[in-house]
């Protein structure tokens, strides 16, 4: 008989002071309860004093004790397999008096096995410790070798891997004597399983890579499959996520071959699992959709459940938690009709995290008691801890600390038995946590020590982070700032090291978890009299959005060798993932000194990137540049304004910081700000602006009143040329020449020329390049390349005309000439370039017009702009996007906007210019006209602009709406 089993994957997520268990993924591995002995054997064996009747009778008694089990087990529920068995030991009984010991020993086998379904292992292994010294008896070497096979896998399971491996070697040997290839290679995936689980991820594949042959010879193609399958589980743990998919896909085609249901369903399962470490749930759900109908089909109980679980798990990582509860509501039964309690309790688990992010606390509560009286019950220790973990703080954000000190406390020692030092580091942060809330700081001083040492043994650096900003927050409360800045600052580096490998399916936690630590070293550096360092970090903390949002499309740079350097770093940091992931659910000192030597690796891989390649030294930024070197990049004549909202920052008042920055000085005010209705403010400025019809124009005069008014005499004293603006978040969707000051009734456009950096730094600015004269200037300019709907724009086609015939030399191309290959061969030859072209860098894409997100439309197809290194435009001064679209939503944090212009400052252009909603055709028309004019006259680009947005203001004495004239943003350089 074969035993299937999954294997469990335990992802549990260390919050800032909260902590995720677990999400299971099923993976099939063969720890078999092998067909040797399957069939009953005719021994011949009688007893002496019995009457052959009688015998007969036992016989015929047994046999079908023996089948009305079999039929019970098939139905499959957790009662039906309770009644198997009792039919099973009624027939153990009779063989027994019949003295048959083998049909004895096969049928304490098959007791054992379905123990092991229902969890109960120590049944398990009491009842195959039965069966073996009875096949010793007999001689039956073969039978025996199956039993120590079995009883490695259930040693496995419960954790005892040596034991397993050493009943597996014997069980290895004895099938290799007795001729048993098809055995051999089931006893070989069993060895590299239990290598996979040790860490041991070579003798892993030294012992499949031996199976695979034999099964090949064999010409069995579903224990081929399987092999593969297994293959693909080991490199994916490798984090080679490309040969862990050629694995698994040659297991699916094997699996669907040989008509094998249950096995293509479980190796789909393993296919989203890796695409979910690669962080592309919608093809996750692509393959469990496709596993879901497939296991039903068979009636696998165990495998729908599993499946049901995952689909609520992925549901629950991209924000959808009703339909997760959906998926979670419909697994939980499965899993108690089959007497899955691991399958349950982890769950329930599920539910538990699902409403607690929902804020539902006591539903919370109640599934994670549910889960942890299950985790009791099969005595599953480290999950009864992290489960304790849970409960306590949920207790603690419910402000019963004193509970959750007794939750915590009751999890220590366990996680200690059991030698789960990740979780033992988690549960002494927590307590430190709680002690830190109940004042006694010196004593959640001396938990968090404990910690730092544990977390850097499991090479944990996140939750290294974590301590580390409870420590400077523990400095903060006892009048310590100084050792408080130094601690914040070793964790937001830290921080920055590990932004660089943090996958997209994690990004989102990670970011919210770890965010509040750079915002409170802000507010303290300002705190302590130290703007310029505050802005320093700051700005750093900008930077790396921008490198997110490079690393989240994909973006390429121009270098091949740098790109292949890039590749090399991503390819280990995927290593390193995976093996942190193990070392978190498995200590063991060989693995921690293997992660803590490929981090090192990687951080000095990042360090000769950063030192190597200029165009990619963003991405491994964790050093804040200094401040002499940020202001020598603005340009005489700039005045700098960042607005850095410091509200994440627990029981301190919300405000937001106005730096104010020129060649030669750097001033910052702090202004009280409310986040709710800071962020209403601005939707509802948002919404006016986009609206044409919406005539209520207050919140334009909220904002000014909010983020200028407070800085008006500081930016006076400058006596700016030009301001520029570095914003993030929300800010990034709202014009800000259009704020407008009620007291002088005129738009800040009216004012000063305005435009928009992606950070400071020393390449963002190209302060004293050459530029070529207005004379020598050329465009070139596309438009309208698909004329038919929804994609025409009819305007374009005369706003390049008109636009091109203003520069001698330039040229256009429009409707069918508008191709990708003309704009990549002629573009390095212009020094500005002008897209009326629909361009989409909306999140998700824009549906209406067929776009997917951050590209733009050619003729004849859509150019990614990820590629826009490639396109060699180092001698662009401008590129004109005058047709793109974007759109404020819910979760939108404006990162496409400063992202398309970062790209394009990357690939070599000075400045981008473009529209942050659909404009007007006409006006758009006018506007970029005069903007070109005005650039033919001498004007600087960031003046050409504002004179073109001015003479549509002032035009007829009207004041015309936003709508139509405050789109278009000019993006870096605008002299």
């Amino acid at each position: 008989m074969n035993r299937g089993a999954k294997f469990p994957w335990n992802l549990w997520y260390f919050l800032l002071n909260f902590q995720r268990y677990s999400l299971t993924f099923w993976l099939s591995v063969v720890l078999l309860f092998d067909s040797a002995g399957a069939t009953p054997l005719n021994t011949g064996l009688q007893i002496g004093q019995q009457s052959a009747t009688t015998q007969q009778d036992a016989k015929r008694a047994a046999e079908q004790a023996l089948g009305e089990g079999l039929i019970l087990y098939k139905q499959g529920t957790a009662e039906s397999l309770r009644q198997a068995i009792l039919k099973w030991k009624e027939a153990v009984q009779l063989w027994q008096q019949l003295n048959d010991l083998a049909h004895q020993a096969l049928t304490l086998t098959v007791i054992g096995k379905v123990y092991d379904n229902l969890g109960e292992k120590q049944k398990a292994l009491e009842y195959l410790n039965q069966a073996l010294p009875i096949e010793r008896a007999v001689g039956d070497k073969s039978m025996e070798a199956s039993t120590l096979n079995n009883l490695g896998a259930v040693y496995s399971d419960i954790g005892e891997k040596q034991k397993a491996l050493e009943y597996l070697n014997q069980a290895l040997s004895l099938k290799r004597a007795v001729g048993d290839k098809s055995g051999e290679a089931s006893t070989l995936n069993n060895l590299g399983k239990v290598y996979n689980d040790l860490g041991e991820r070579q003798k892993a594949l030294e012992n499949l890579n031996q199976a695979l042959p034999l099964v090949r010879a064999m010409g069995d193609k579903s224990m081929e499959a399987t092999t593969l399958n297994n293959l693909g589980k080991v490199y994916n743990d490798l984090g080679e996520k490309k040969k862990a998919l050629e694995n698994l896909n040659q297991a699916l085609s094997l699996k669907r071959a040989v008509g094998d249901k249950s096995g293509e369903a479980a190796t789909l399962n393993n296919l989203g699992l890796v695409y979910n470490d690669l962080g592309e749930k919608y093809k996750v759900l692509e393959y469990l959709n496709q596993a879901l109908p497939l296991v039903r089909a068979v009636g696998n109980k165990f495998g729908e459940a599993v499946t049901l679980n995952n689909l609520g798990a992925v549901y629950d990582d991209l924000g959808k938690e009703q339909k997760a509860l959906e998926y979670f509501n419909q697994a939980l039964p499965l899993e108690r009709a089959v007497g899955d309690k691991f399958g349950e309790a982890t769950t329930l688990n599920n539910f538990a995290h699902v409403y607690d992010d929902l804020g539902e606390k006591q539903k919370a509560l109640g599934y994670f008691n549910q889960a942890l009286s299950l985790r009791r019950a099969v005595s599953d220790k480290s999950g009864e801890a992290v489960t304790l973990n849970n409960l306590g703080l949920v207790y603690s954000d419910l402000g019963e600390k004193q509970k959750a000190l007794e939750y915590f406390n009751q999890a220590l020692p366990l996680v200690r038995l059991v030698g789960d030092k990740s979780t033992e580091a988690a549960t002494l942060n927590n307590l430190g946590l709680v002690y830190s809330g109940l004042g006694e700081k010196q004593k959640a001083l001396e938990y968090y020590n404990q910690v730092l040492p544990l977390w850097q043994v499991v090479g944990d650096r996140g939750g290294e982070a974590t301590t580390l900003s409870n420590i400077g927050k523990i400095y903060l409360d006892t009048k310590q700032p100084i050792e408080a800045i130094k601690t914040w600052e070793k964790s937001v580096r830290i921080i920055l090291q590990l932004r660089g490998g943090v996958g997209r399916e994690n990004r989102k936690t990670f970011l919210e978890s770890k965010q509040s630590t750079p915002i409170a070293l802000v507010d303290l550096l300002i705190k302590q009299n130290q703007p310029e360092q505050a802005f320093q970090w700051a700005n750093l903390a900008t930077v790396a959005d921008l490198a997110d949002y490079s690393r989240l499309v994909n973006a390429k740079v121009a270098n091949p060798e740098a790109q292949k350097a890039l590749a090399q770093w991503n390819q280990k940091n995927l290593q390193l993932n995976s093996l942190q992931k193990q070392l978190q659910q498995k200590f063991s000192p060989e693995l921690s000194q293997r992660v803590n030597q490929l981090q090192g690796q990687l951080n000095q891989q990042a360090e000769n990137i950063r030192n190597r390649f200029p165009e990619a030294a963003d991405l491994f930024e964790t050093k804040p540049t200094d401040i002499s070197q940020l202001q020598a990049s603005i340009p005489v004549g700039t005045t700098v304004i960042q607005p850095v909202f410091l509200t994440q920052i627990l029981n301190v008042p919300k405000t937001v910081a106005l730096f104010i920055l020129t060649r030669d000085k750097l001033t910052v005010k702090k202004i009280p700000v409310d986040p709710a209705k800071f962020d209403a403010i601005l939707i509802q400025t948002y919404t006016f602006l986009t609206n044409r019809f919406d005539d209520k124009y207050d919140s334009l005069e909220k904002l000014y009143d909010l983020l200028i008014r407070p800085i008006e005499a500081e930016i006076q004293a400058t006596n700016p040329k030009q301001l520029s603006f570095i914003v993030t978040g929300k800010l990034r969707y709202i014009p800000f020449e259009a704020l407008y000051d009620g007291k002088t009734d005129k738009y800040l456009i009216q004012k000063y020329p305005i435009s928009y950096l992606t950070r400071l730094s020393t390449r963002s600015l190209k302060v004293g390049g050459m530029r070529p004269p207005a004379s020598t200037k050329k465009v070139l300019a596309f438009g309208n390349p698909v004329p038919k709907e929804p994609l025409e724009l009819r305007g374009s086609e005369e706003e390049v005309k008109s636009i091109t015939r203003i520069f001698p030399g330039s040229e256009a191309y429009i409707n069918s000439q508008a191709t990708l290959d003309k704009f990549k061969i002629q573009s390095p030859r212009f020094s500005l370039l002008h897209l009326a072209t629909h361009g989409c860098f909306q999140k998700g894409g824009c549906p209406k017009l067929g776009l997917k997100e951050n590209t733009l439309l050619f003729a004849d197809q859509m150019y990614n702009i990820a590629d826009a290194a490639l396109l060699g435009l180092q001698n662009v001064d401008l590129i004109t996007l005058s047709a793109c679209q974007t759109a404020l939503e819910t979760n939108s944090n404006g990162e496409e906007i400063a992202g398309l212009a970062y790209l394009f400052e990357r690939a070599g252009s000075r400045s981008v210019i473009a529209s942050l909603w659909s404009a007007d055709d006409e006006t758009t028309k006018a506007i970029m006209t005069q903007f070109y004019q005005n650039l033919k006259k001498g004007m600087s680009k960031g003046e050409a602009l504002r004179q073109a947005k001015l003479s549509q203001i002032n035009n007829d004495g009207i004041l015309p709406h936003p709508f139509f004239w405050s789109p278009f943003v000019l993006i870096g350089d605008a002299g």
